[in-house]
């Protein structure tokens, strides 16, 4: 059963710019002006994604001089993996029920 912020985390990252930022920042430690560079975003809808991702606790800052620098947050990403598990559960119970023809019947 799939939790409400396990469908809020699904969410976030269901988003394809929110996924390429993870996607980069699973990799390195990054600053806004790195992410612009990289994903071609502006630095404003850059900023109003960065700040879903650090509320839903995806990433977090590390600031350094005038720059603010994201780190992927590991546990956050461990969470999308239990969830995806669980869809995995879903599939094989589903393949199961679909071979075997389960179906109730009508009163």
């Amino acid at each position: 059963m799939l939790t409400s912020v396990d469908t809020e985390l699904i969410r976030v990252l269901a988003d394809p710019l929110r996924l390429r930022i993870v996607t980069l920042l699973s990799r390195e430690t990054l600053c806004t002006t790195h992410l612009v560079e990289e994903t071609g975003a502006k630095q404003t809808n850059l900023s109003n994604h960065l700040k879903v991702l650090r509320e839903a606790g995806v990433v977090k800052t590390e600031p350094c001089g005038r720059f603010t620098y994201y780190k992927l947050r590991p546990e956050a990403i461990e969470a999308i993996e239990a969830i995806a598990g669980r869809f995995a559960d879903l599939a094989r119970t589903a393949r199961a029920t679909a071979e075997a023809n389960v179906k109730r019947s009508c009163p």
